[in-house]
């Protein structure tokens, strides 16, 4: 099955990157297309997942976008690396806890590359680190299913402003904290990208037919 790779190096609008992903997605129920993998990243914006609450609102002056992923709410914006799919299960295991792996195990041996340990959570969906004793959120995971064809996709916080996740309750949890890479290890993160998009294929392939 072949996968084609996009990778934005300019800064892509949410609402016009997910109606380019649901075109994406009919093409591919429709075998018109191939799987897809899309590098990119986002400016200044809050999302709301399928289940996130007005509640979790902080700053009421912020403009929320409602999205058609599953989770609750969160931001995205510069520094922040956004890895959207358009992946068939079709022509895989019908399993999404074992596409979540997937997507958990690609994050978890990227990060382990640059020498920084991290882990998923049953009960908070996402990928987290430790440090100072203190669990943080370091990537974030929403997906939709549509006819059994995966979609959305991952963030991972690089070296975005923190202060963002002020004004929310991010992804709906009150006593975890948010985290970047640059403040838990201070290097290069330049190629993380590759890494990412190669680790995500070679996982793929635990699932594939």
């Amino acid at each position: 099955m072949k996968i084609d790779i996009k990778k934005s190096t300019k800064s892509v609008n949410y609402n016009r990157a997910i109606q380019f992903l649901e075109k994406k997605v009919n093409k591919v129920i429709d075998n018109k297309s191939n799987e897809f993998i899309w590098i990119l990243e986002h400016p200044y914006t809050f999302t709301g997942g399928k289940t996130y609450n007005k509640s979790e609102i902080i700053d009421k002056k912020i403009n929320i976008i409602e999205s058609a992923r599953g989770g609750k709410i969160t931001w995205h914006g510069p520094g922040q690396l956004i890895c959207y799919f358009v992946i068939d299960l079709n022509k895989r295991k019908k399993d999404i806890r074992k596409f979540l792996n997937v997507i958990e195990n690609t994050i978890i041996e990227t990060l382990k590359k640059y020498n920084i340990s991290s882990f998923s959570d049953r009960k908070n969906i996402g990928i987290w680190v430790k440090k100072n004793n203190k669990t943080k959120k370091i990537a974030a995971i929403g997906i939709r299913v549509k006819k059994w064809v995966a979609y959305h996709g991952f963030s991972l916080n690089i070296n975005n402003d923190l202060d963002s996740y002020k004004k929310i309750v991010p992804c709906g949890i009150k006593d975890k904290g948010v985290t970047n890479l640059k403040l838990i290890k201070n290097q290069n993160y330049i190629n993380i990208d590759k890494e990412i998009i190669s680790n995500f294929v070679k996982n793929l392939k635990t699932i594939t037919f």
